[in-house]
């Protein structure tokens, strides 16, 4: 398989998909994305690996295992009847630790990375890693801090490249985010890898004891699992440009394992907030439950590909208008000739496809989502 989209890695935070649809995009996104270049449906991935994380399983009843209390957690958040068909992976199960660990060997063999002593500021108090300055630890609350000195994972960025370049993003060249290049770059040259968390990739094997991978690591190798399980060559995760600002130095040395590459396809914010504003152009084209359905969780997601950086409430209208009259020209058969160039242009991160009507109507027929697209991803 040559191409296999996945979504970043929601992360498991107080929400559901009905409450907040646009956390949903890049699932959305990444479903729509499969189903056109004929991949079969993955599993929606998940960030757990968070101090709220362990802040919320200490609260909350300690007798239930942080596995079980995450997944309860992330099966909340779908609508009944709606949860994925292919399930769900997280950055700490099993799966994801092999690939990680498997990487950060092949990392250290290349002197990629290195395991050394490193003197970090701890609280005093739980001893939870905590960043410069003096603001209260954010596991605790102490504001007494200390240096401790001990083993931890560092990465040596590499200096014959940027942290992110052309070949990391998944979009067509004239959509090359110069500014996200930029940005990811100011980093400094060496980025601590170890966490202290109650909960993720353990790394006692390493002989660090204690110490977890830092989740900005375990995103891609949960993407890169999934990709090996499928045997894609190039794995494609769906992501904002401030997402993939937050975590591109800490993926440079793990964005390729075992010949399976690693990209980001950038997507916007949708302005979910505002589509009851569309009540009278959907009641104006006499739209079905299942056509609204389709536009808010198929076509705008694919829009949000396009529009890199956020859609306008304003174009909504003139958005939905668009949508509908693909839908109303779909062939009954769609066209072979067009399908395959639609998915050389998915597979080259190429978007001009998506408003231009014939070629969107032949996508709705060819994928069967033009009348109705009844799931979260």
């Amino acid at each position: 398989m040559r191409h296999l989209f996945l979504n970043g890695p929601v992360q498991n935070g107080p929400f559901t998909f009905e409450t907040k649809p646009g956390k949903a995009v890049g699932i959305r996104l990444a479903a729509a994305l499969n189903a056109i270049i004929g991949a079969p449906p993955v599993p929606h991935l998940w960030n757990t690996v968070t101090l709220a994380g362990d802040l919320r399983h200490r609260q909350a009843d300690r007798r239930q295992v942080r596995e079980a209390f995450e997944a309860d957690l992330i099966a909340a958040k779908y609508p009944p009847g709606q949860s994925p068909v292919a399930g769900t992976l997280t950055d700490a199960d099993a799966e994801v630790a092999s690939v990680a660990l498997e990487m950060i060997e092949s990392n250290l063999r290349a002197g990629t990375l290195v395991v050394s002593r490193e003197t970090v500021p701890t609280c005093r108090v739980c001893g939870h890693m905590t960043g410069n300055g003096t603001h209260p630890c954010n596991a605790c609350g102490s504001t007494e801090t200390q240096p401790c000195t001990g083993l931890h994972l560092v990465a040596e960025l590499a200096k014959d490249r940027p942290v992110l370049d052309r070949s990391d993003i998944h979009a067509s060249h004239r959509q090359e985010p110069k500014h996200l290049q930029n940005t990811a770059s100011n980093v400094t040259q060496r980025l601590i890898l170890t966490r202290t968390r109650d909960h993720g990739i353990d790394l006692s094997p390493l002989g660090l004891a204690g110490l977890v991978l830092d989740p900005r690591v375990g995103i891609h190798a949960t993407v890169l699992a999934v990709a090996r399980r499928h045997q894609a060559d190039t794995a494609v995760m769906t992501i904002t440009q401030n997402a993939a600002n937050h975590i591109a130095a800490h993926g440079q040395h793990f964005r390729e394992h075992f010949g399976t590459r690693l990209q980001y396809a950038l997507h916007g914010h949708l302005p979910y907030d505002h589509t009851a504003d569309l009540r009278a152009v959907y009641e104006a084209y006499k739209a079905s439950p299942g056509a609204k359905m389709a536009f808010e969780t198929w076509f705008l997601p694919l829009i949000s590909l396009k529009e890199k950086t956020a859609t306008r409430p304003q174009q909504l209208p003139a958005l939905f208008k668009h949508y509908m009259r693909a839908h109303m020209v779909q062939p009954a058969e769609a066209d072979e000739a067009v399908i395959n160039a639609i998915r050389r242009a998915v597979a080259s991160g190429d978007t001009g496809w998506i408003m231009n009507k014939p070629e969107l109507a032949n996508v709705m027929a060819a994928t069967r989502l033009a009348a109705t697209y009844p799931y979260v991803g």
